[in-house]
C-alpha cells in the first residue's frame, strides 16, 4: 500500500508546557496550516510552507527520539484529513498521543485512544464563531478542555459555557489559560479562586524556559 504523506512544519522533543502532562519529555509533530486566524495565535510560522513527508518517515522520526509521549499540533492539525491516519498509527505504535485541536474542525474520527485537547474559541480570540459545538459529543472522560482567556470578558463567557455546555465531569480537565501580554496571570488566578471554579490554571512553561522561540 502507498505511503500517506502530510505537511509538516516541524517535529521535535522538548517539554509538555501545557495541559496535564506539563513537564514530561514529549515529541511534537507540528503540521502546516491553519483556517482560522486567533488575535492570540503564537504559532502563525505554521500557516504555510512546510515540508511534505510521508507517514512512515514521521513514525520513524518520532521513534528516534524515544518519548513516551507524543502531541500532535499545528496550526490546526485536522486541517488534513490525513491526521486522523497519523494519531491511529502513534497509538498502535503503543504512546501515549494527544491532538491539539481547535475546536473549529470535527473530532468524531479522531481514535478513541488519543487525548484530544480541544481549544474552545473566547470572544477575544476573534474567532469565537468558529467553534463548533457538536464537538461537545465526542468528547471522553480523559479529554481536555482549553480556553486562553484575554479578559473579563473571556473569563465571564468561560464560566458560562462551562455551565451551558456541562464540562465538569464530562472532561478530565478544564483548563485556564491567560493570553500572553493580555491578562496577567494572577488577576486569572484571583477570579478563579474567588469563583470557586474546578478548574486548572496553566501557564506555558515552555515560554518561560525557552521563549517564543520554535522548535520548544
Amino acid at each position: 500500500m502507498s505511503d500517506s504523506f502530510l505537511r509538516i512544519t516541524e517535529i521535535f522533543h522538548s517539554l509538555q508546557g501545557e495541559t496535564s502532562t506539563t513537564g514530561l519529555p514529549t515529541v511534537f509533530v507540528r503540521l502546516t496550516g491553519c483556517p482560522l486566524r486567533c488575535g492570540y495565535c503564537d504559532t502563525a510560522y505554521a500557516f504555510e510552507g512546510g515540508s511534505k513527508i510521508a507517514l512512515s518517515d514521521i513514525l520513524a522520526t518520532v521513534a528516534d527520539y524515544g518519548a513516551a509521549h507524543v502531541t500532535v499540533t499545528g496550526g490546526e492539525p485536522l486541517a488534513q484529513p490525513q491526521c486522523i491516519e497519523l494519531l491511529q498509527k502513534l497509538c498502535d505504535q503503543g504512546y501515549r498521543v494527544s491532538l491539539e485541536t481547535s475546536g473549529a474542525m470535527p473530532i468524531q474520527d479522531v481514535d478513541p485512544r488519543v487525548y484530544k485537547i480541544v481549544d474552545l474559541k473566547t470572544p477575544g480570540s476573534g474567532e469565537v464563531s468558529r467553534n463548533l459545538y457538536t464537538n461537545m459529543e465526542y468528547l471522553l472522560p480523559h479529554d481536555e478542555i482549553k480556553f486562553v482567556i484575554c479578559d473579563r470578558q473571556d473569563y465571564d463567557w468561560c464560566c458560562l459555557k462551562m455551565d451551558e455546555l456541562q464540562l465538569t465531569g464530562k472532561v478530565g480537565e478544564i483548563l485556564f489559560s491567560p493570553s500572553q501580554g493580555e491578562l496577567a496571570p494572577k488577576q486569572l488566578a484571583e477570579w478563579i479562586l474567588a469563583d470557586k471554579l474546578n478548574v486548572r490554571m496553566q501557564l506555558q512553561t515552555h515560554k518561560f524556559i525557552w521563549g517564543d522561540q520554535p522548535g520548544h
